[in-house]
């Protein structure tokens, strides 16, 4: 992942209501959820502002469609997850553990 498409993907999830679209649809599964089913889990109206946040997560690339029938499902796109916090956490800790690298600006204790 480079840092637009990261970037792009974290401007997306930096709003409330796309944030917890997303969760949402992370704890789904792999099939997903009808756009009705969704916004009434997360209390909120199937409409024009509902299908805006969707289409962003889509544009971003964190989230897929499918049709079946007369619905639409969203899915989360696990890879695409997978990749923005791998470039999050890359060369995380200084290939230490996380939590026990000493890090250099710590003041030292004095004798």
């Amino acid at each position: 992942m480079d840092i637009e498409l990261a970037t792009t993907a974290l401007k997306a999830l930096a709003h409330e209501t796309r944030l917890r679209v997303y969760r949402r649809l992370v704890q789904a599964g792999k099939g997903g959820l009808c756009v009705a089913d969704l916004a009434a889990e997360l209390d909120t109206e199937a409409n024009g502002s509902f299908s805006f946040h969707l289409k962003e997560l889509s544009r971003a690339g964190l989230i897929a469609s499918r049709q079946e029938g007369r619905f639409i499902f969203y899915i989360a796109d696990y890879p695409a997850m997978n990749d923005l916090l791998g470039y999050l956490t890359e060369h995380c800790c200084a290939g230490l553990p996380c939590g026990e690298q000493q890090h250099a600006c710590t003041p030292t204790e004095k004798a």
